[in-house]
């Protein structure tokens, strides 16, 4: 939902796969150098459960998108789920610069079927969220941005606590995610994550930097990860 806050652990040369922490970002992003690198990105999960909700809010978003882990653009879509004033609330949503702003799409139920994805063509961006359990939760976003304005630089796939004008969220325990079918276009070549050169895996941790708030499993077959809640703060 915002991009990635301080990147730790800078890469390793020679290692396939580099691991980095982040303050709000749990997961996995192919990262390059060069501008207009990622054409598109996806991947399909299920929509996660809420653990307990007490009167302390919380938050957690699970997405796709471009951009966002060296810059201040993002375009990305997902699920979210909050515990808003001990209740569960859950939703589907899209986030596109220059605004920033969150743009919630629509409802859902935890459980559901999603798949994710943010595609370019030129400076058209068309964002889109499927939900294949509940065809009345799905959306389609079609927007633009510059060239010189969005990068393209990075392709995530994420678990997130959001950030606010006044910090981040704690994080909503909740079920795990599974991230499956998560694929990438790199300098016109279809992929997957582990496909790219440069990958780097992503431990959310707090502010203290002593333990994670929440944290990525490996990848197998190359396209396939969870992410699980560790703690809130």
């Amino acid at each position: 939902m915002v991009r990635n806050v301080a990147i730790h652990a800078p890469h390793m040369p020679g290692a396939s796969t580099s691991l980095q922490t982040s303050y709000n970002w749990a997961g996995y992003a192919d990262v390059s150098g060069t501008s207009q690198e990622f054409t598109a990105v996806s991947a399909t999960w299920v929509a996660p459960t809420l653990k307990t909700c007490t009167s302390e809010d919380r938050v957690v978003v699970d997405w796709v998108g471009l951009d966002g882990w060296t810059n201040n653009t993002v375009e990305q879509d997902g699920t979210y789920a909050q515990c808003f004033e001990g209740k569960p609330f859950y939703g589907v949503w899209w986030e596109m610069y220059p605004s920033n702003d969150i743009q919630i799409a629509g409802g859902l139920t935890p459980g559901d079927s999603i798949t994710g994805s943010v595609v370019r063509s030129g400076t058209a961006y068309t964002l889109a969220v499927v939900d294949h359990t509940n065809s009345a939760d799905s959306f389609t976003e079609n927007t633009t941005c510059a060239l010189s304005t969005c990068l393209d630089t990075s392709a995530e796939w994420i678990r997130e606590r959001p950030g606010y004008s006044i910090g981040l969220a704690p994080e909503a325990p909740s079920s795990a995610v599974k991230f499956t079918a998560a694929s990438e276009t790199g300098g016109g070549t279809v992929g997957n994550i582990t496909s790219f050169p440069t990958v780097y895996r992503i431990n959310c941790i707090d502010a203290t930097d002593s333990y994670n708030i929440a944290q990525p499993g490996s990848v197998t077959t190359g396209n396939t990860f969870t992410a699980t809640w560790k703690d809130s703060w």
